[in-house]
């Protein structure tokens, strides 16, 4: 199957950008009528046929049309902060894509040490693990945000946060209430401070633990999408 991420996309006769169009005619060298599918983000999967294999700008038609293609029965919000190696967080955001996420926000913490991100380029990323999971849904990335403002700003969500201290915590499979709204906030390597903690808890996340051992930040967000996604 061949699935290009075309988020402006109309119906009718609609062109495909320069890079994808180069994609599409010299990479994969697909002609006229060839079939393709395309996605915009938001739940819609096309099917198309191509009329114009220009590889700068390639037309095609649509010829079918599915809504809320790959959608899932919750929303789910991580809020995570990036890992000092960066690899690492990119291969948390191509995994938690798979698995099925809505939003991530990359937060800053008391104890972070990546403070730089480069929003474009893990994008690309994500939308590459659309392409590879087959969904019509594209998560959000949203800007660096501190901790501080963005446990203040979050309504409406049953909301978590996962820490490794030795305080009262429930498991959080235990708590995942079934096609809820759900945010879990995940750490960095030096986990949050004992007073991010305490703050959170104060703005109504209820404490979580991610099992019996201590987790790298990025198998710690796996590990709530994971959890997250059987349980609701």
């Amino acid at each position: 199957m061949h699935l290009f991420y075309t988020p402006d996309i109309s119906e009718g006769l609609y062109q495909l950008s320069e890079s994808e169009s180069k994609h599409c005619v010299r990479v994969l060298r697909l002609g006229l009528n060839d079939k393709i599918y395309l996605i915009d983000g938001i739940g819609g999967f096309y099917s198309a046929l191509i009329v114009d294999d220009n590889p700068r700008a390639c037309i095609v038609k649509v010829i079918d049309k599915k809504e809320n293609y790959g959608k899932h029965n919750y929303y789910f919000h991580i809020a995570i902060a990036p890992t000092k190696n960066i690899d690492r967080f990119e291969w948390f955001l191509e995994k938690a894509t798979e698995i099925g996420i809505d939003e991530i926000t990359p937060i800053i913490t008391d104890f972070s040490e990546r403070k730089v991100i480069k929003p474009e380029r893990l994008n690309k990323i994500i939308t590459s693990a659309v392409k590879q999971s087959i969904t019509a849904y594209h998560p959000v990335l949203n800007p660096l945000t501190k901790f501080t403002d963005f446990i203040k700003e979050q309504n409406n969500f049953d909301k978590y946060i996962a820490h490794c201290y030795d305080l009262p915590r429930k498991v959080l499979k235990d708590s995942i209430n079934k096609g809820a709204r759900q945010i879990v906030l995940i750490g960095p390597e030096g986990d949050f401070s004992k007073n991010e903690v305490k703050n959170s808890i104060e703005h109504g996340y209820e404490a979580v633990s991610l099992g019996n051992t201590r987790l790298r930040t990025e198998t710690a967000g796996i590990i709530a999408c994971h959890t997250v996604s059987l349980m609701s």
